[in-house]
């Protein structure tokens, strides 16, 4: 008998991973949590029937959401991570020295439980001396800070149950507030290519637009995402991206990546043209 793990990416296009078997089933007080253990990808982590993390491309996602934001300014010393509940975000924040201090603000204290147990490779720097976890709601947490941090980071799930509050304009604002003058803002933006995923993403771009001075979105490709084609969004308070990148400077730096270079950094704010007119179009 044959196991398959499937996924909707949207009414009528289905995603289906070989399944050799469930390693952990749960359900929190916000989702339902499953670990699958598969060949191709090693072990999948899913929460509400969406793949968050596989073993094998989880990589990709954590290169794109750290190093562009760390590469744009290499000064960052004060990071608010929201979501991240897998670790990886914070595992690729703790390789940069300079950074002396990361809150991790998580609603759902049994996903971070679940991943120490299971997926030891993304969760393995959350017990560094600089990271401050919280397990609490992100959006109330960001609204009572001002003028605080450096760098924000939103990993979060899609705009549904407990990710939903995560894609408002209140809550960019908040974010907004919570940064010092220098401050970058980076969230997962979803996906262009499907409908659903596509109108979220546009939304986030034109909340984030309306606040953020600098407003920009680059690409990446995750093949266990929806479509494989995903975006990130980069919004600052005085740091563009690309011109403000200091490639000798994060080359310096000496580390080891499996997916981001500074040649990608560049070349990943270059954006298809279907998508460069979802973003300049009104929702």
């Amino acid at each position: 008998m044959e196991l398959w793990y499937t996924e909707n990416h949207s009414e009528e296009v289905r995603f289906s991973i070989k399944i050799n078997k469930q390693v952990y089933s749960g359900q929190s007080n916000f989702q339902r949590i499953d670990i699958f253990d598969t060949n191709e990808f090693g072990k999948i982590f899913t929460l509400d029937g969406l793949i968050m993390v596989t073993e094998k491309d989880e990589f990709i996602y954590h290169d794109m959401i750290v190093h562009v934001p760390m590469a744009t300014n290499p000064d960052i010393k004060k990071v608010l991570v929201i979501g991240a509940g897998d670790g990886g975000t914070v595992r690729e924040l703790t390789r940069y020295k300079t950074i002396e201090r990361i809150d991790m603000v998580e609603i759902d204290r049994q996903v971070v439980e679940v991943c120490l147990e299971h997926f030891k490779q993304t969760s393995c720097a959350l017990n560094d001396k600089r990271v401050n976890l919280y397990f609490e709601d992100g959006i109330k947490f960001v609204s009572q800070k001002s003028n605080e941090y450096d760098l924000i980071i939103v990993d979060s799930t899609d705009p549904i149950g407990p990710g939903e509050g995560l894609f408002t304009r209140q809550f960019y604002s908040d974010c907004f507030a919570a940064l010092n003058e220098n401050g970058i803002l980076v969230n997962q933006h979803e996906s262009p290519y499907y409908d659903m995923y596509a109108k979220a993403m546009k939304r986030a771009h034109k909340r984030i637009e309306e606040i953020f001075p600098i407003s920009k979105v680059y690409q990446v490709h995750i093949p266990t995402y929806s479509s494989g084609h995903w975006l990130f969004g980069f919004a600052s308070k005085k740091y563009d991206p690309v011109k403000d990148l200091d490639a000798n400077a994060w080359n310096n730096l000496g580390l080891e990546t499996k997916y981001y270079n500074t040649d990608l950094h560049i070349g990943s704010f270059a954006l298809p043209n279907y998508v460069m007119d979802m973003l300049n179009r009104d929702c």
